[in-house]
């Protein structure tokens, strides 16, 4: 895998246009999610979980009963990449499956 570089301010903001619900938050990719409850909230992130480990790029993320919170940065390169871009697009195609709001 090659290694991932930082993307600029123009960058992020032309990736953040085609990530609806994405915002940037302490210079992180950020979203909040609300399921039907605490099931679906953690059956999403049981989901994301496994798609993060299978690209090897993990959320910082929290949970509290139906609502979930992720922000993704590359720690390793101090700063948004391509690689979280492509994580925070499966992220969102994973909420679209389990009907977040």
């Amino acid at each position: 895998m090659a290694a991932p570089t930082n993307l600029d301010d123009k960058q992020t903001q032309n990736a953040l246009r085609a990530l609806p619900g994405w915002s940037l938050r302490g210079g992180k990719l950020h979203r909040d999610f609300k399921f039907s409850d605490f099931s679906a909230a953690f059956a999403f992130m049981t989901r994301v979980a496994l798609a993060a480990e299978k690209r090897d790029h993990h959320p910082e993320w929290s949970n509290v009963w139906n609502r979930v919170s992720i922000d993704l940065v590359t720690h390793e390169w101090n700063g948004i990449t391509e690689r979280d871009i492509a994580l925070a697009q499966v992220i969102s195609g994973l909420a679209k499956d389990s009907s977040s709001a």
